[in-house]
């Protein structure tokens, strides 16, 4: 297994939001509509990872930088967005190893919290993400006034610590550890 970063409009990572897109419409009536742009998930204001297996993409998420703005983000987000495993791969554990470079690679970008927006016809995604240390926050993007729209987040740094630097700031000790996901539009979660 290999998990690595390609761009937003890479072939594969086209063919994999085909499918997730497709499941969307299969749960929600319809995919997601969220703008996104591929120079949203470039370094160093975002990622996007798929894992490939003997040469084939099984799995894709991505990262994007967010800051406080009129649709809820605060100062220092990072967003999950496309997460998705194909439905052969699922239950292997795929959805948490991108989940965690995702993490890592915005917290080495300097982000200071991870979001993500699934919804309530995304059970596993819920519980993925529950399981990962992800916790309701107030709602935000494009589906936050859709009542079946969850949003969750986790901080990608531990208090009192500063974000880069994985020490704490006026005790001169500690380092800023963390794991986890993102799900529907906004992250995804469909068939993690």
């Amino acid at each position: 297994m290999e998990i690595r970063p390609v761009p937003y409009d890479h072939a594969d990572a086209v063919a994999l939001d085909r499918l997730v897109q497709r499941e969307y419409a299969q749960r929600y009536g319809e995919g997601d509509m969220t703008p996104l742009d591929p120079a949203m998930f470039r370094p160093p204001h975002g990622t996007y990872l798929l894992a490939y297996e003997d040469g084939r993409p099984l799995a894709t998420g991505g990262w994007r930088s967010q800051d406080a703005n009129p649709e809820g983000y605060a100062d220092g987000d990072a967003e999950i967005k496309r997460m998705f495993v194909i439905e052969e791969a699922r239950g292997r554990g795929l959805a948490r190893r991108i989940l965690a470079a995702l993490e890592a690679d915005a917290r080495a970008a300097g982000r200071t919290r991870m979001v993500l927006e699934t919804g309530t016809k995304q059970p596993e995604a819920l519980a993925l993400y529950a399981s990962c240390g992800y916790r309701p926050v107030p709602k935000f993007g494009l589906y936050r006034t859709y009542e079946d729209s969850r949003c969750m987040g986790k901080a990608l740094v531990a208090a009192g610590v500063e974000a880069g630097s994985g020490t704490a700031t006026g005790t001169g000790a500690g380092t800023a550890t963390g794991t986890s996901a993102g799900v529907r539009g906004a992250g995804s979660g469909a068939g993690v």
